[in-house]
């Protein structure tokens, strides 16, 4: 059994900004030539799929919770429905 739930969205945002900072390091040592505007496009483009992950593990963790609920869960136990007297 897992510790933890998996969350695609941070995994996506991890390797793009891991992918950032090796583009950076490979700028600043004079390995690779790239415009400031690329690292800008990757990390909106990243952080969009990063965003979309989420949503889409969101929902599928919402419709599996759906199905899974009894409606024996879902109602008030007898104590608190009312049918018993007040002290």
């Amino acid at each position: 059994m897992p510790r933890h739930e998996f969350r695609p969205g941070r995994a996506v945002a991890g390797l793009v900004m891991l992918a950032l900072a090796g583009g950076y390091a490979a700028d600043a040592a004079g390995a690779w030539r790239a415009p400031w505007a690329f690292f800008v496009s990757v990390l909106v483009g990243g952080l969009w799929v990063a965003a979309t992950a989420t949503w889409w593990a969101y929902r599928l963790r919402r419709r599996r919770a759906g199905r899974s609920a009894s409606t024996e869960n879902t109602v008030a136990p007898a104590s608190s429905s009312g049918s018993q007297a007040m002290r």
